[in-house]
């Protein structure tokens, strides 16, 4: 009776055994689709014409795609120090230890790494400690008593440690980890599109109030030259040579050079906070002296590969997205599976805290307190498909975000090529009507003062040379801009291309 009684229980043991140890062969075993990065099109930059930058597509590559390998870590260096401004280095080094946005960014990178760690924290055991009294009634079944049989309450103090590990039957665990890693790495990369985008903030807000301040000086030429114009004209209507009415043009077009100069004070006063905020500090603490811009001639090394855009820090943000969005279909597939979880607790307990922490009051349980340590899933109603089909359409959704940030890298660089290489022929077709419109405007006075023209033909002569001075001078302010457009549209510069391509010119 004794042997027939005990080998069932040696059977189911031994069955119970094999299950587990099958169970714990299957640990760590993903089931996250494996991660292929999507392919991103290898076409140069069609802007980038042999006869300014001197880069070729060639035919094996134009409108191709190869997969994607983002290197968002390469460092780009301190790019802004190409323009050679010494004024500029400070700013933008101001800004990186004081702006606010990327100070709140570096707290969503912190942020993202503490989940990152907590997600880490399920590939080990949780351990716990406690000490103290509870009171208690057992029942007599639990105690093998007759029913019936009264259980006195007690009192019994324990000084035990708790253990909980979950087995990582099918990946679970690791692809929330994967998940979770990815996660960090994407707002790393936020952090980098941040630290660029103020750095490229920084350095347009710098040359749009340096360009202000040059119109500020062709108005202030131009300021002069009306009044000197006016003075001509009072001492001729003083002679009796012409009427009022050219007296009365004169000082409008005073007048109007002087509101047009206010103007550009305003723009600049404006320009000047909003550097002011970009450095972190309030406005009333920072001012800039006047300084009008210096033309900025920045010429892209030849050959720019495409792959540079892999490395701009909002591609490497999206691509990693996908990542994490992969590992999460891993995460709803393991739902589907058995999960196990292993529990134990072990330590003394006693009825007087004088006989707690004797050899003889250790006591210990092993499984889980409550419910059963191998839970199967049966049926949820369709929860878990959902979440299943959930997870794979926010990959695609990645997929495609990923494929769109890339093709508009592209069109940015097109742009930025196409403006610098545009600006470029502009500003020497501008400089040629500076130069015409100014003879222009000192034939007309010289022609006036002799009294073989009108004064209206002078006043249409200078309204001509003031515009084509103004126009060139914003034309340098765009030319900057759009340079500081183009590195930013590259990610950074172009880091390992060699840059001997790329000089700075100033008149």
């Amino acid at each position: 009776m004794k042997a027939s009684s005990f080998m069932p229980s040696t059977r189911w043991l031994a069955k119970g055994s094999v299950l587990l140890a099958s169970l714990l062969v299957l640990a760590g075993c993903s089931l996250a689709p494996t991660y292929d990065k999507p392919a991103v099109p290898t076409a140069g930059f069609k802007e980038a014409s042999a006869d300014w930058t001197q880069t070729q597509i060639k035919p094996s590559e134009a409108g191709t795609w190869q997969p994607a390998k983002p290197s968002e870590e390469v460092a780009r260096g301190e790019w802004w120090t190409v323009f050679g401004d010494d004024r500029l280095n400070a700013l933008e080094q101001q800004a990186l230890e004081a702006n606010q946005d990327l100070a709140a960014a570096a707290a969503r990178l912190k942020e993202a790494r503490a989940l990152n760690q907590a997600a880490r924290a399920g590939l080990f055991p949780s351990l716990d400690a406690g000490f103290g009294p509870t009171r208690e009634k057992l029942s007599a079944a639990s105690q093998l008593q007759p029913d019936g049989t009264s259980i006195p309450q007690q009192t019994l103090w324990r000084a035990q440690a708790s253990a909980s590990y979950e087995v990582d039957l099918f990946g679970r665990v690791a692809s929330s980890v994967d998940a979770a890693r990815a996660d960090t790495q994407r707002s790393e990369a936020l952090f980098r599109s941040v630290q660029l985008a103020l750095q490229a903030d920084v350095a347009q807000t710098y040359f749009t109030l340096r360009g202000l301040d040059a119109e500020a000086e062709v108005f202030a030429h131009t300021v002069n030259l009306r009044e000197q114009a006016l003075k001509l004209v009072q001492s001729r209507f003083d002679e009796g040579d012409i009427s009022e009415l050219d007296v009365a043009r004169a000082k409008a077009e005073l007048a109007t050079a002087r509101s047009d100069a206010m103007s550009v004070q305003r723009l600049r006063a404006a320009s000047e906070h909003g550097l002011a905020v970009l450095l972190g500090k309030a406005p009333a603490e920072f001012s800039m002296p006047a300084a009008p811009l210096k033309a900025v001639n920045l010429r892209i090394p030849a050959g720019l590969p495409s792959s540079l855009l892999e490395r701009r820090p909002d591609i490497a943000a999206a691509e990693r997205a996908m990542a994490a969005a992969n590992s999460r279909i891993g995460i709803a597939r393991a739902a589907f599976f058995p999960s196990l979880t292993l529990t134990g607790t072990g330590g003394f307990e006693s009825a007087t805290l004088g006989d707690l922490f004797k050899w003889s009051s250790r006591a210990f349980l092993l499984g889980p307190l409550a419910g059963t340590a191998l839970n199967i899933p049966i049926f949820d109603g369709g929860r878990r498909s959902a979440n299943l089909a959930n997870a794979r359409a926010v990959y695609e959704e990645d997929v495609a975000k990923y494929r769109q940030q890339v093709l508009t890298a592209f069109r940015e660089v097109e742009d930025g090529l196409s403006d610098l290489r545009i600006l470029e022929a502009q500003t020497q077709t501008q400089a040629d009507a500076v130069q015409s419109a100014a003879r222009a405007a000192d034939i007309s006075r010289t022609q006036y003062r002799e009294g073989a023209i009108n004064f209206l033909d002078v006043i249409d002569a200078e309204r001509t040379a003031l515009q084509t001075r103004r126009a060139a001078v914003q034309l340098q302010s765009v030319q900057a801009a759009a340079t500081v457009n183009l590195i930013r549209a590259l990610g950074g510069g172009w880091g390992d291309v060699p840059a001997a391509g790329a000089s700075v010119a100033s008149n």
